[in-house]
């Protein structure tokens, strides 16, 4: 008979009858015989393929590259203040550009902030579980060379002397890179990661490895949850929850986070901070624990919005380790004008928004800025998750096959041990149809990105976070007021693609209008 070759490998009618519900599909008696003469070679190359090792940077042949429009590099800040506060609190949250203007003067030193920093996360940090690897001798060595070094006479740049940390799956050589679980807390790289590197190039100092949800999702680690400096007892909301957390507290200058889909944006408007995921590309991910290869992306957090354009111009670039990655001008004007800029919003979405996020729509409008109603095509935005379950699970096979996520804290319906395991239930076509449906989708977003420079929606952005993540557009998350509980609320901005600046210079302007961003959370 037709099917013996697949009975001889114990697949049966019955085997296929099961597959079919799982696809929506019905085939006759006689197809599945067929089928199952057949099948055996799929089970073949699936088996043959698990001899060959794939590393999690191992990234896919299939990649995307958004296209750069042209653009210049004149980068221009805003004036410092001259002189430095008082107090050390104060100091711990004062902005990247003042405190650069400090060092670099002489009237505070490198080595004075980073000890601060330490201090602060050594003392703060525990309570917020945001602390994973405190870095104090490595960085106080690094404090120290960069005073001798401007002392000389030598400047990196903005960054030079001033603490940082990382989100604990950026590696950082010799030094434990958990990606925030259990079984690989061990974990020691013998090599920094591509934005380590840079940052180190630019004269900031590692600090502290900051906690992530164990691999990049949530708030919990193996350590504990993360928590919201602004309320304890509840969460920082993740997967950059450590990042969000200690740069809200004021433990580091700025921090780094990455998102697949809204691990920036989310903890940033949870912990009121500011956070800037840019352009899908336009930070190589090299040494960065890769859960999605065509959805992750590297970016800054901070305390305001233009200390996230002096961090991402200090990371930016393409490295022969991503290959998706590019280098792309990144141009800034902190003094142009606003005039002839359009931003997007949808009515829709504010019918039931918060005052603090209808405060960051007036804040607009109250500049001047040109709002333009939108409406996003109906598509099926939803279909990212999908694709980042599939990604998800080829990333870390392994870790299934060997049982190592039984090891995870997290083990609901929703977690990642069940999200690995059912994401083997997609057929291979359906996988290929969601990527023509995220073609839909960026053309959809390079539409609306024609018409207006920006768009601006309550919190986490509604679809808009499933659309921009998808086809890899930067956000910028930004505290707009507070709740009734105390608590930060804000607005995400989207822009189009390599806009950045944009992005940026229309938040400085919000900033400004609300008025909100110096209040700080009752910690410390």
């Amino acid at each position: 008979m037709a099917g013996e070759r697949g009975r001889a490998a114990g697949l049966s009618a019955t085997t296929l009858t099961e597959v079919e519900r799982l696809a929506g599909l019905s085939f006759t008696a006689a197809e599945r015989e067929l089928m199952l003469e057949t099948a055996p070679l799929s089970l073949h190359v699936a088996e043959r393929r698990q001899e060959f090792a794939l590393e999690n940077s191992d990234a896919p042949a299939l990649g995307f590259r958004p296209v750069a429009p042209p653009l210049g590099d004149q980068f221009d800040a805003t004036a410092p203040t001259p002189e430095p506060p008082g107090s050390d609190e104060d100091l711990a949250f004062a902005p990247i550009g003042d405190l650069a203007h400090w060092i670099s003067t002489g009237v505070v030193t490198s080595e004075r902030l980073t000890s601060l920093s330490l201090e602060r996360l050594a003392r703060i940090g525990p309570d917020l579980a945001c602390v994973v690897t405190l870095l104090e001798e490595r960085a106080l060595d690094e404090a120290r060379a960069a005073d001798r070094e401007l002392a000389r006479g030598v400047s990196r740049g903005p960054l030079h002397g001033i603490p940082y940390g990382a989100k604990d799956l950026l590696d950082s050589a010799g030094v434990p890179t958990t990606w925030g679980a259990g079984p690989s807390r061990d974990r020691v790289p013998e090599r920094d990661a591509f934005v380590v590197e840079r940052l180190r190039d630019a004269g900031a100092v590692l600090v502290a490895k900051l906690s992530m949800g164990e691999l990049a999702n949530g708030d919990v680690w193996f350590g504990g949850m993360t928590r919201n400096p602004w309320k304890p007892s509840e969460g920082s909301s993740g997967s950059s929850a450590g990042s969000a957390a200690a740069v809200a507290a004021g433990l580091v200058g700025f921090a780094i986070g990455s998102e697949t889909l809204g691990s920036i944006v989310s903890p940033s408007l949870v912990c009121g901070s500011t956070g800037l995921r840019p352009t899908y590309g336009r930070v190589a991910r090299t040494g960065a624990m890769a859960l999605c290869w065509s959805l992750d992306k590297l970016g800054p957090m901070a305390r305001r919005c233009e200390d996230t354009m002096l961090v991402l111009r200090a990371i930016q670039g393409a490295d022969s380790g991503d290959p998706d990655s590019r280098t792309v001008p990144l141009p800034f004007d902190a003094h142009s004008s606003l005039a002839g800029l359009r931003v997007g919003w949808c009515e829709a979405w504010f019918a039931g928004a918060s005052p603090a996020e209808k405060a960051g729509l007036e804040g607009l409008r109250s500049r001047g800025v040109e709002l333009v109603p939108i409406e996003l095509p109906p598509l099926l935005y939803e279909g990212i998750l999908l694709e980042l379950q599939v990604e998800a699970s080829a990333a870390f096979e392994t870790w299934t096959r060997d049982g190592r996520t039984d090891g995870l804290v997290r083990q609901g319906a929703q977690d990642w041990p069940n999200v690995f395991r059912t994401a083997w239930l997609l057929p291979a076509v359906e996988y290929v149809q969601l990527l023509r449906i995220r073609r839909q989708v960026m053309t959809a977003m390079d539409e609306l990105f024609a018409d207006v420079d920006v768009v601006v929606a309550p919190r986490a952005g509604t679809l808009l976070n499933f659309a921009t993540n998808w086809t890899g557009h930067p956000a910028l998350a930004l505290r707009t007021g507070f709740g009734p509980d105390g608590a930060p609320d804000g607005v995400t901005l989207f822009g189009g693609l390599f806009r950045e600046d944009v992005l940026v210079r229309i938040g400085m302007t919000l900033e400004e209008a609300v008025g909100v961003w110096s209040r700080r959370p009752p910690v410390g």
